[in-house]
């Protein structure tokens, strides 16, 4: 039950932004997938499975994410310009991945 929990809260994310992104305010869109849907799934199972200081551990983790997520926006500001909208999606997702990979990596070493 608490996977089909959550894949209808992901469903219903999908379709608010394929909603959204046909109105006149289309670029809340772009603001829908930073609601925090995953991040209060992984906090709950986190904490209460792991603890206060993991929880913690991955709070702080959880505010680095963002740094790959900007380096997806910024590439994809870039590359629309550039390329065609598929092509300029998978290359940004190719520059979030190298980035996130770092992050990882860079947070493994800490």
């Amino acid at each position: 039950m608490n996977l089909l929990a959550k894949t209808l809260i992901g469903a219903l994310m999908v379709l608010l932004i394929g909603l959204l992104a046909r109105t006149r305010n289309y670029y809340i869109a772009g603001l829908l997938p930073l609601f925090p849907t995953f991040a209060l799934m992984a906090h709950y199972i986190v904490g209460s499975e792991r603890g206060t200081a993991d929880l913690k551990a991955t709070i702080v983790f959880g505010m680095w994410s963002v740094v790959p997520y900007l380096a997806y926006l910024a590439s994809l500001y870039w590359l629309v310009d550039r390329l065609r909208l598929v092509p300029a999606l998978l290359a940004a997702l190719l520059v979030w991945s190298v980035v996130a990979a770092g992050a990882v990596l860079l947070w493994q070493r800490h």
